[in-house]
């Protein structure tokens, strides 16, 4: 059935958008395919949103992947349960992606004493800084001109079982299940800007904890990016939100994270999945979400 002509339109123009992202085509090199999946309003203050699917291919060398705070342990102990069980997935990808050519950026955020005088740790702080036209930020908090409130709270620890710890650092390092190779890069400052400038990155692959928390605000985060010019997609079935079904809006711990994910396909950038980059149809599901899979719709109108 066709849509009526006005979500044609906007279908239309969400296309052209993923499009123009998708425009790091190689220039020698492998290539990275993915299903860039964006959220659109049906009608201007709607409020009500569909999923549109692109195809899109990037060059692997103009392409960065960035972990974030894939740490080995955290004072949430279902968080850090979640990392562990995600971590020999992403771990796959990572692998994939740097034998194409892709740069690989690991960001475990308050940890670079352990990786002081690594060759990993000296790629990243060799990299020389650059002046932007927008400036860089070292945290960027909600953007109320582009964006409403996050649709979860997060001011318990996320859904956590037995007695809560202490909120202080448990973790001293990246989750060993992540291999630190030979050509990674390893910092949690705004040296990951500098390295992508260096290496004329164009393409970020965003991966790891927490969804809305750092992965949207460390000074290398999807806000940062974005307003940097850079395209920036979300692997998301490769993150994990900081939410306790104990607090609004009332969902259970994966509903609320999907409820993180579509504010960023709303507001801010594109989502895809491991599947796309590994190729074997697999979609990462953490053995607790039990819910049907969701299916998004693909924009037929503008790939014809």
């Amino acid at each position: 059935m066709n849509p009526p002509p006005f979500l044609r339109l906007r279908s239309l123009a969400f296309a052209a958008a993923l499009l123009s992202m998708a425009s790091g085509v190689a220039r020698g090199g492998e290539d990275l395919t993915f299903e860039f999946r964006r959220q659109s309003e049906t009608a201007p203050g709607s409020g009500r949103y569909q999923s549109l699917v692109q195809s899109g291919t990037w060059a692997a060398s103009r392409t960065a992947l960035i972990v974030y705070d894939m740490w080995d342990d955290h004072y949430c102990r279902n968080a850090a349960r979640r990392v562990a069980e995600m971590a020999p997935r992403m771990n796959e990808v990572l692998r994939a992606a740097r034998a194409r050519g892709a740069l690989i950026i690991h960001c475990p955020s308050g940890c670079m004493d352990r990786y002081e005088g690594t060759p990993q740790r000296e790629l990243a702080k060799q990299a020389p800084p650059v002046e932007t036209a927008v400036p860089l930020e070292s945290w960027c908090h909600l953007d109320e001109g582009r964006e409403p409130p996050l649709p979860v709270k997060i001011e318990q620890p996320c859904d956590d079982t037995g007695e809560l710890r202490e909120q202080v650092r448990f973790y001293s390092r990246q989750i060993e299940a992540l291999e630190i190779a030979e050509g990674d890069a390893v910092t949690d400052s705004a040296e990951a800007f500098y390295l992508m400038r260096q290496r004329g990155i164009e393409n970020v692959i965003l991966l790891g904890v927490h969804t809305n928390m750092c992965v949207l605000d460390r000074p290398f985060g999807i806000r940062q990016l974005v307003r940097q010019g850079l395209n920036v997609t979300l692997m998301r079935d490769m993150t994990d939100s900081m939410y306790n079904p104990a607090e609004e809006p009332f969902v259970s711990h994966f509903e609320g994270n999907d409820l993180v994910i579509a504010h960023i396909e709303r507001h801010w950038c594109p989502t895809a999945t491991s599947a796309d980059l590994l190729g074997d149809g697999v979609v990462f599901r953490f053995r607790q979400d039990t819910r049907p899979p969701h299916r998004g719709a693909r924009i037929e109108e503008a790939t014809k």
